[in-house]
C-alpha cells in the first residue's frame, strides 16, 4: 500500500467499516460494539485498505475481522498486527487468541509470538463469543494465543 496510515476506528467509521467488511464476505456483526478495539488502514483518499479488531472478552480478546486489500503486502499485516497488540495493552487485556480453519495464518501468527492452544481449554467467556461457536463447528480450526 502507498502511503497508507494506520488509525484507531471510531463511531464514525462503523458504516464504512461494516461494508468493507461484508465486500470481504466477512461478518460485520458486533462491530459497533467493539468499534474503539479495531484498527484501519488507510489510503490517502481515506478508503479502507485493511482492517483488524479484537472482540473484547473481560481480560481477553478475539482477534477477528483480518481483512486485507488485494494490493496489502505482509509488511501492511505485519504493522496492523503489532499495533493490534498495542492496542490490547493499552485495553488492560492479558491475552489475545486468533481461530482460524485456514493453515497458512498459523505461520505467519507463529513467527509473530502466537502459541497452539487448546479449543477445549479456552477461557470461558470467549465460549459465549458467535465467532467462537462457529469457529469449534468447522473442520480443521484451531486457536492460537497470545500472553500480553
Amino acid at each position: 500500500m502507498n502511503k497508507a496510515e494506520v488509525r484507531c476506528a471510531g463511531i464514525e467509521d462503523v458504516e464504512k467499516l461494516s461494508l468493507f467488511l461484508q465486500n470481504a464476505k466477512v461478518s460485520s456483526e458486533g462491530i459497533k460494539d467493539s468499534i474503539d478495539y479495531f484498527l484501519l488502514c488507510e489510503n490517502e483518499l481515506g478508503q479502507i485498505q485493511a482492517s483488524l479488531g479484537i472482540e473484547p472478552h473481560g481480560q481477553v480478546g478475539l482477534l477477528r475481522s483480518l481483512v486485507l486489500s488485494p494490493n496489502s503486502t505482509e509488511k501492511d499485516m505485519f504493522i496492523l498486527l503489532e499495533q493490534i497488540l498495542m492496542l490490547a495493552r493499552d485495553k488492560g487485556l492479558t491475552e489475545l487468541y486468533m481461530a482460524s480453519n485456514k493453515q497458512s495464518a498459523a505461520l505467519f501468527f507463529t513467527l509473530m509470538g502466537f502459541q497452539p492452544h487448546d479449543s477445549t481449554k479456552l477461557p470461558a467467556d470467549l465460549y459465549e463469543s458467535e465467532h467462537v461457536k462457529h469457529i469449534l463447528s468447522v473442520d480443521n480450526s484451531y486457536f492460537l494465543k497470545f500472553s500480553i
